[in-house]
Order: structure tokens, then C-alpha cells, then sequence
């Protein structure tokens, strides 16, 4: 526990706090329904989530092409921190900026968020990366739960705050709701810069491989055509990520198109923000309890069981008919989402290289973004081909049954022994069990 509690591991964690907000007031939240009734106001429902999918695929397109090629530069130079930074300082403008975007402009609101979200995806890559750099190899499942925890818990205080802005926007000066949305764009850019500065003061990297910024382009585009050939004979790598693409899909496709999808059921607006407040703060303890099952009876096990409440999900939701059951199913992926989440990140860490961290978190974001970009486009263009939300939802509960299949493929402890194998630090040998610690 006082490992778990250190001050770089609470800081590493806290940037997940920051940038949930985006995630839950922007992304989850209030940009698909003002998106809609704002900025796409007079245009048919289904147009709408037509242009929101695309948004969504555009952003994920552009990370899924650029994290592979960041990685491999920032592994080399030893920089993860400052592309962190150059990417959660593009996310913070991008969000603040969506505040002076008026009615009916909806080809600003999609370049601004596309923006933001580039931010919010690129940013990740790196954080994720950082993980080595704060835990142990025995605590990552625990830590990466904890930064899952605390971004459910610090995106669902400020997505209160917020929402209670929007219902209640005369206690605090405002004109309307409409006023309160775009401040609540800003607050997210304020929350989001304020505390990703733990991670900047006191997160630590391993030294560069490369002595100079030349030689670190170099040196990463070099890198990254070895990575190619390494992920090909690493299979147990390479299983894990081709399952991981399959069902992180369903998972990110859930998340970005949820708001969408209950509007176009008829929901009201007011609901559908409670079951995304239902869905944070239920899984703010989830988090944390899928980090010890991680730790006491396998990450892949805790997946397994994500997985398969997933599937009753996707298939209970095409059949939704009342506000009422979406709460339920709200509180439902609530106690799965952040696990899934943090235990794929925690088992993906443990077989691969310490020391090409990044790299290889640039692989993973780039499954997963492809993913984003499947996802999102083909409930869209479903939707909008055959006039029913409905039909385009059945088809996502064929990915999480295909990643949990080819999951079952991935042999762990064969996966751990071949990443340290394939580690190269400076001094030429495997990594020692210092360089693991805080």
C-alpha cells in the first residue's frame, strides 16, 4: 500500500483524474448532445450521428497513424514527457476553444473537437507509457487500476459540477443552459491543465538512448521498423494485440456513441446525463476492485469476466424501451469499464520491453484508435443506411465474443519472458529489478 500511495505514483495517476474530465463532460457527454441540439440544430437526427461517428473516426485515424512514430522518437530520447505535454496542451486549447463556437456551426465544433480529442488520445499514449517509469512489475496491475479510479472519480466530480451548471444555470449568473454547456467546456480545460502538473514535477524518466534530438529521430524511425519485426515474433505480443483490437472496439464505440444512441431512442437529454454520472461514480470503486482481481487472480481473468457482462450488454441494449433501464445498464458498465480498461493496460505491460515502452504503447493506441475508427463509423453509417440504432448495435457484441476467443491464445508468463528478452537498455543486459523501482 505505501508503494501504491508513493508521490510519482499518485502524480502519474492524477493525470488520468485531469483529463477524464474531457472524456465525461466533453466526449461522453455534453459535446454529442449539444452537438446535436446546438450546433446541429435543424439537422436530421441521423445526419448528426453521421457527422459525430466521422468526427470521432477522423481523431482516432490521425493518432492510430502518428503514436507508433512518436513512440519510437520518444523511447529513444527519453521525452515522453514533453510529447505528453505538447499533446495535453493541444487538448486543453482545442477544449477551451469549443466555448466560442456559435449555433449552427457545426464545421467549427467537429474541427475543434477533432482537435481536442487528438489531445486526449495522443496524451495517453505517453502516459500510458509512463507506467514503467512509477510501479513495479508485481504492483502494475494495482496502479493501473488506480488511475483508472481516480479519472472515473475526478471526471464524474467535475461532469456534477458541470451538469449542475447546466440544470441550474441562474445560481450562477448565467443566461441558459445553452451559456452553461460552453463555460462547462472551459471548466474542463481549467481541471485539465491544473492537474496534470503532478505528473510534469514528479514523474521521473529512464535516461536517453539517444544523445541528441537528430539522433533521436533517427534512432526512432529506426526503432520503429525493428519494433514491426519484433511485434511479429513476439506472438504472444502480437495475440494479445490483435485481441485487444477486437474488443477495446466495442468498448470505445460504447463509450463515444452511448448519448447518441439513447437520443436517437428518444431519451431525454436530463437522463441520459444521469446514467453517465451513474456510470463514473459506480465505477470509480469497480476500478479498484477489477486492480486486485488483476493481482490476486490474473489480469486475463478479470478481462474474461468484462468481456462477458459486456456481450449481456450489448445485446440487453438493442432492446431497451425505457429511461429507467438505461440507468440499470449505465450502473452495469459502470462495473466494468474502468476494468477492462486498466487490466488490459496492466497485462499489455508486462510482455513487452521495459525500455520501448512507448513504442509499444504507440502499437496498443493504434489498435485501439483503429478500433475507435471501425467502431463509431459503422454505428453511424448503419444507422444512418437503415434508419434503426438498434440493428447497428447487435453487431458489436461480435467483437467482444471474437477478443475473448483469441484471448484465450495469449499465454502471459511466455509473454513476460520473451519482452525481457527483447529489452535492449544502455547497458546491454536485461533489465534489472532496479530499474522497475520508484
Amino acid at each position: 500500500m505505501k508503494q501504491l500511495l508513493s508521490r510519482p505514483v499518485v502524480s502519474w495517476a492524477f493525470y488520468d483524474w485531469a483529463n477524464s474530465a474531457f472524456a465525461t463532460t466533453v466526449m461522453a457527454g455534453f459535446f454529442p448532445i449539444f452537438f446535436k441540439q446546438y450546433w446541429s440544430a435543424g439537422a436530421d437526427v441521423t445526419v448528426s450521428t453521421f457527422r459525430l461517428g466521422l468526427a470521432n473516426s477522423i481523431a482516432s485515424l490521425t493518432i492510430a497513424i502518428l503514436a507508433p512514430v512518436l513512440g519510437a522518437i520518444a523511447d529513444a530520447s527519453a521525452r515522453k514527457k514533453n510529447f505528453l505535454g505538447f499533446f495535453a496542451c493541444l487538448g486543453i486549447l482545442m477544449t477551451a476553444g469549443l466555448f466560442l463556437i456559435g449555433q449552427g456551426d457545426w464545421p467549427f465544433a467537429i474541427l475543434l473537437y477533432v482537435g481536442a480529442s487528438l489531445g486526449f488520445l495522443g496524451g495517453n499514449v505517453f502516459y500510458d507509457s509512463l507506467i514503467h517509469s512509477v510501479s513495479r512489475e508485481e504492483d502494475l496491475d494495482r496502479v493501473s487500476a488506480l488511475g483508472f479510479a481516480l479519472g472515473y472519480l475526478g471526471g464524474g466530480l467535475l461532469f456534477a459540477f458541470n451538469v449542475t451548471l447546466t440544470l441550474k444555470p441562474e445560481w450562477f449568473g448565467l443566461a441558459d443552459a445553452a451559456e452553461a454547456v460552453r463555460w462547462s467546456f472551459l471548466t474542463v480545460a481549467v481541471w485539465w491543465a491544473l492537474f496534470a502538473i503532478p505528473l510534469f514535477r514528479y514523474v521521473k524518466e529512464p535516461p536517453a538512448l539517444a544523445p541528441s534530438q537528430v539522433n533521436a529521430i533517427r534512432g526512432g524511425f529506426r526503432q520503429l521498423r525493428q519494433t514491426f519485426a519484433q511485434i511479429r515474433q513476439m506472438r504472444v505480443t502480437a495475440l494479445f494485440l490483435c485481441a485487444y483490437w477486437l474488443y477495446i472496439d466495442g468498448v470505445d464505440t460504447i463509450v463515444v456513441m452511448a448519448v447518441d444512441y439513447g437520443l436517437s431512442l428518444g431519451f431525454a437529454p436530463e437522463s441520459l446525463i444521469v446514467a453517465l454520472l451513474i456510470t463514473q461514480f459506480v465505477g470509480f470503486p469497480a476500478a479498484l476492485v477489477f486492480g486486485h482481481i488483476g493481482a490476486r487472480l490474473g489480469a486475463k481473468t478479470g478481462i474474461y469476466i468484462a468481456i462477458l457482462v459486456y456481450v449481456a450488454v450489448t445485446v440487453w441494449g438493442a432492446y431497451l424501451h425505457s429511461e429507467q433501464q438505461f440507468y440499470v445498464l449505465a450502473a452495469v458498465l459502470g462495473l466494468v469499464q474502468g476494468g477492462i480498461q486498466s487490466l488490459s493496460r496492466s497485462l499489455y505491460a508486462r510482455i513487452i520491453p521495459p525500455d520501448q515502452a512507448a513504442e509499444f504503447f504507440g502499437f496498443y493506441g493504434l489498435l485501439g484508435k483503429f478500433a475507435a475508427i471501425i467502431g463509431p463509423a459503422l454505428v453511424g453509417t448503419v444507422s444512418y443506411l437503415s434508419g434503426s440504432p438498434r440493428i447497428a448495435i447487435l453487431s458489436i457484441a461480435v467483437l467482444f465474443i471474437a477478443g475473448g476467443l483469441l484471448l484465450t491464445r495469449v499465454d502471459v508468463e511466455e509473454g513476460r519472458r520473451n519482452a525481457l528478452l527483447a529489452s535492449k537498455p544502455l547497458s546491454g543486459r536485461g533489465p534489472s529489478p532496479e530499474s522497475l523501482k520508484v
